[in-house]
């Protein structure tokens, strides 16, 4: 199976506000729209078709009174009790039935593909298929799987027609996203095998006060990251366990980090 970096969750209380300050730090973000019936809103920042989703509530309720498949990403910020932070990442493929197939020849937890549609500002809909996998020793969640109705090409073309994919006023392009892991070796093989990905070499980051090492996955690598002592990835690990907490852009001609809403943004 080919799999892609489709996009990363980001919950926010007020998606608005997030988009200003990531204007301020010359990243482009766009209105989204709504999910019908389902309790959400998004803002979206797109890399080309790699994107973060600064996904909110506007009826907290009818998403909590909602049944949500197990290991769904809604599941995810329900039982997060919709803190901000970083909370799933989405990768795309183009046989969606294939995939479920594929996790299920390998004794994962399949739940799905399940029609979704998000009705744009405009009065637009576009519609995408979501499939959910578990792990059954638990740990990091898995990435959702997602088929869009368009392909690739259609979907860049339209997006650029839109508006919705502009260069960055920064220079940022999308690298990669980081996660907080217990056990990385056992992690960074079961991910390898399971979505079919080249592992780099493991090194030592300081700044992390972590032992790394990247999953290269079109669209976005996959930076995992375990604690070697007190430090960031450490305090990760016990505020919110295995998540991702970082994402990452090169191309800047200057370097900033930065916390927004519970998430850390690196650019350069």
């Amino acid at each position: 199976m080919n799999f892609t970096f489709d996009h990363l969750v980001h919950f926010v209380e007020k998606p608005d506000e997030a988009m200003a300050i990531l204007k301020e730090k010359g990243i482009y973000a766009v209105e989204g729209g709504r999910h019908e019936n389902r309790g959400t809103y998004n803002g979206l920042s797109y890399f080309d078709l790699s994107y973060i989703e600064l996904l909110s509530t506007y009826d907290r309720e009818l998403v909590k009174k909602t049944k949500h498949p197990q290991h769904s990403f809604l599941a995810t910020v329900v039982n997060d009790q919709f803190v901000e932070g970083f909370s799933r990442i989405a990768v795309r493929t183009t046989d969606i039935e294939g995939a479920a197939q594929h996790f299920r020849d390998k004794g994962w937890i399949v739940n799905g593909p399940e029609p979704f549609s998000r009705k744009r500002p405009d009065g637009t809909v576009i519609e995408w298929q979501l499939l959910y996998v578990g792990d059954p020793e638990g740990g990091l969640e898995l990435p959702f799987i997602i088929q869009w109705k368009e392909s690739d090409k259609e979907r860049r073309k339209e997006l650029i027609g839109r508006n919705m994919i502009q260069p960055h006023p920064s220079g940022a392009v999308f690298s990669h996203v980081a996660f907080a892991v217990h056990e990385l070796e056992k992690t960074v093989q079961k991910w390898s095998s399971l979505f079919g990905l080249t592992a780099g070499e493991m090194f030592i980051d300081e700044s992390l006060g972590a032992q790394c090492q990247m999953l290269e996955l079109r669209g976005g690598n996959l930076l995992f990251s375990s604690p070697i002592g007190d430090g960031m990835v450490s305090n990760i690990l016990k505020k919110r366990g295995e998540k991702p907490f970082q994402v990452s852009f090169s191309g800047s001609q200057s370097s900033d980090v930065f916390e927004l809403f519970g998430g850390i943004y690196k650019i350069g």
